[in-house]
């Protein structure tokens, strides 16, 4: 069973023990960091500017967990939030390499998707990802993502600047 919550202060341990088992399952998928990025002192700092940015309606992230909140099974997080004629974030995830395949992924980004339709009110999800990244790809389409463009260079991406294939979902109850 897993359990779905906002990351908090309280949860740099964890988060900083999964980011750190799998900085080699993320090396291709991720910016060149510092290597005192994913510290428990680092994700100290982050919480408490991420409680502050979801405060001001900036970005909101998600955790899956087991029951007792020991162990990190995979994020989603929800950043640029715009409000205005926009009303759109954009959408990134992460799964444990020991629970790839599994559902887990798909399981956390429904749940989020739920939450930005119903409890942030939001138009649009931005979901881009590397040409490359084909598991990313089937997720986002049985999500209902929907292929809208094709960006190079987009991103530099272990340090190198990286095609993205750029997709949204739509909220149909979408209501002013």
């Amino acid at each position: 069973v897993m359990k779905i919550i906002r990351s908090r202060p309280g949860h740099e341990i964890i988060l900083s023990n999964y980011y750190q088992a799998n900085l080699a399952h993320f090396k291709k998928w991720s910016p060149l960091m510092p290597r005192t990025h994913h510290s428990v002192a680092s994700w100290s700092i982050r919480l408490v500017e991420r409680e502050k940015e979801f405060a001001e309606d900036k970005s909101v992230h998600f955790i899956g967990t087991n029951d007792s909140e020991s162990l990190l099974i995979g994020t989603c997080s929800i950043s640029n939030i715009v409000r205005g004629v926009f009303q759109s974030c954009h959408i990134g995830y992460s799964v444990d390499r020991n629970f790839e395949g599994q559902g887990k992924m798909q399981e956390i980004v429904e749940h989020t998707i739920g939450y930005v339709f119903s409890e942030l009110k939001l138009h649009r999800i931005i979901a881009n990802h590397m040409p490359a990244n084909t598991r990313s790809e089937a997720l986002l389409k049985r999500l209902g993502f929907e292929r809208e463009g094709y960006a190079k260079r987009f991103l530099q991406i272990d340090g190198k600047w990286e095609d993205h294939v750029l997709n949204s979902l739509i909220n149909k109850d979408y209501r002013e």
